[in-house]
């Protein structure tokens, strides 16, 4: 199955909205970072990709009709020269917007996840492992964290899908904009059912709250096994003597 829509937005430009609403339009699967969160195989793939190992898109997207998000956003120029055919949605929104979306959730998230977790959940430390690699570094060029310089990325990645895309293959679209614009763009009926806004950032907040709770698990662990050492070693010199 070859990809037959690209988006080439970055995440928290309404993407999970967009996912949905690919797959109702029947553009059934579409990936997501949600993908590569789920599925060994997806994130052994990513993993690669980031170390900078050739990719096998075909196999990537095996079984996918559209994709949307990162990380397969970073790569929209190589997926656009491969699916030749497939039309490629530019999610935006304001750069302000995005960055305070961004930097409290899909950002915050990789600094809350605790080392320790990244090694004992293996599928964790390829997600993060391809999340340094694709996004910190190749994206985002170690300015990720910085707001002058990942909003400065945000607004030249724009420009750039802008200027490498023809425009009659490119919808540069805002989620709000609802069905209209979508549908004309990709030829299908509009829905009778109301578009599928998503917006996940208090999951994610919450998410994100459990990860720095769970960080303080080993240090509570082994404070309670010393305690509980101390207490045996008491007791049992009290009965010693």
């Amino acid at each position: 199955m070859a990809l037959e829509v690209i988006g080439a937005g970055f995440g928290r430009t309404g993407t999970l909205s967009l996912k949905l609403a690919l797959e109702q339009l029947g553009y059934v699967k579409c990936h997501h970072m949600m993908e590569v969160m789920r599925s060994d195989a997806q994130a052994d793939y990513w993993k690669a990709i980031g170390e900078g190992k050739p990719a096998d898109w075909d196999k990537v997207f095996e079984g996918f009709a559209a994709c949307v998000d990162f990380p397969a956003s970073v790569y929209y120029r190589e997926l656009a020269a491969k699916y030749p055919n497939a039309k490629v949605v530019l999610t935006v929104r304001s750069a302000d917007s995005w960055w305070k979306s961004a930097s409290e959730t899909i950002f915050a998230i990789g600094k809350a996840v605790p080392a320790w977790m990244k090694v004992v959940i293996p599928r964790f430390g390829k997600i993060f492992a391809m999340h340094d690699a694709v996004l910190g570094e190749k994206l985002f060029k170690g300015g990720m964290h910085d707001e002058a310089r990942a909003k400065a990325t945000f607004r030249a990645h724009i420009a750039e899908v802008q200027a490498v895309i023809p425009a009659e293959r490119l919808l540069v679209y805002e989620v709000k904009q609802g069905w209209a614009p979508l549908c004309a763009f990709l030829g299908k009926p509009v829905p009778e059912t109301p578009f599928p806004n998503v917006n996940d950032s208090a999951e994610f907040k919450k998410r994100i709250g459990a990860l720095k709770a769970v960080g303080w698990a080993p240090w509570v662990l082994g404070g309670l096994l010393a305690a509980g050492a101390a207490y045996l070693a008491l007791t049992q010199g009290g009965q010693a003597t």
